[in-house]
């Protein structure tokens, strides 16, 4: 037997994200609320800037109360986008790189228990140096990083953001390595 969804209820809705509420149906017949964010998606994107040399922001976190170092990426944009053009998006908005090369790494969901988000995560390559263009809300520095320093830095719980570590790993057992 499937988990079949009685009834859904929208509790909140704000630009980014909407907060439901399902019944649903468990195997054995009887009904339970499932509480979960309802996301359009995501991506994010590791831009190679030159042959293991690789480009993150560096950006303070709200609701962790620290910086963050992490691969570009974000939340798509309410005109229902592609993955790839939210990608590109989301490159040039945050690093002010465009890329000649896109290749997708894969697609995952960052929390499975309290959302419906899938994100898809591209490597950019062949980067093109343009001005940023950042949302009023982000205060962004950008890094170079090779990938030693990448991977230290992960050991070493400086880089924690759980979408950079999941794409690195998409990354590493990919035939994109080198």
């Amino acid at each position: 037997m499937t988990y079949e969804c009685l009834k859904s209820t929208l509790l909140a809705r704000n630009p980014y994200w909407e907060y439901r509420k399902d019944l649903y149906r468990l195997p054995d017949g009887t009904a339970a609320p499932y509480y979960y964010v309802h996301s359009r998606g995501s991506v994010l994107v590791i831009p190679e800037f030159k042959p293991r040399q690789y480009v993150l922001v560096r950006q303070y976190r709200y609701l962790n109360r620290r910086w963050s170092v992490e691969f570009p990426g974000g939340g798509w944009d309410p005109s229902g986008a592609e993955p790839l053009e939210e990608a590109r998006r989301e490159l040039l908005q945050e690093t002010g790189f465009q890329a000649e090369e896109w290749i997708e790494l894969g697609r995952f969901n960052p929390c499975n228990g309290m959302t419906d988000e899938e994100c898809t995560v591209f490597l950019a390559r062949g980067l093109h140096a343009h001005a940023p263009q950042w949302d009023q809300t982000e205060e962004l520095e950008i890094l170079l990083s090779d990938a030693d320093r990448i991977e230290d830095a992960i050991r070493r719980g400086e880089i924690w953001d759980g979408m950079s570590l999941a794409a690195w790993l998409l990354y590493r057992f990919s035939p994109h390595w080198h």
